[in-house]
């Protein structure tokens, strides 16, 4: 019994490690948010840095319509931002028994 704990904290431990190792790859890869067709870009880290902003000068007329589609291109890549570290880190939770829907804290 006792080296069965052992050995699950060991697992623990390695998994910790992996877990660390990915996040700080995650934070290396960049995703671009859009909106209008591209005419608005965001590019975020996927440690949710806002790296770049990219405007297009037929949108720098209309302040209200520009705050609009800023908005929606941060949104844009916070969704990709969550899709791509789930993709990532998938894998951590497969072998752990946890039940269905049930996800790791990333």
């Amino acid at each position: 019994m006792k080296g069965g704990l052992g050995g699950l904290m060991k697992q623990a431990q390695q998994m910790q490690k992996n877990m660390q190792q990915a996040q700080a790859e995650l934070a290396t890869i960049e995703v671009v948010g859009q909106a209008a067709s591209g005419l608005v870009k965001v590019t975020m880290s996927c440690a949710h840095e806002v790296r770049r902003v990219a405007l297009d000068d037929s949108v720098l007329a209309d302040k209200e319509m520009l705050e609009d589609l800023i908005v929606l291109a941060l949104n844009d890549a916070v969704k990709q931002v969550a899709a791509t570290t789930e993709q990532r880190m998938s894998g951590f939770g497969a072998g752990m028994g946890l039940p269905p829907g049930m996800k790791l804290p990333f």
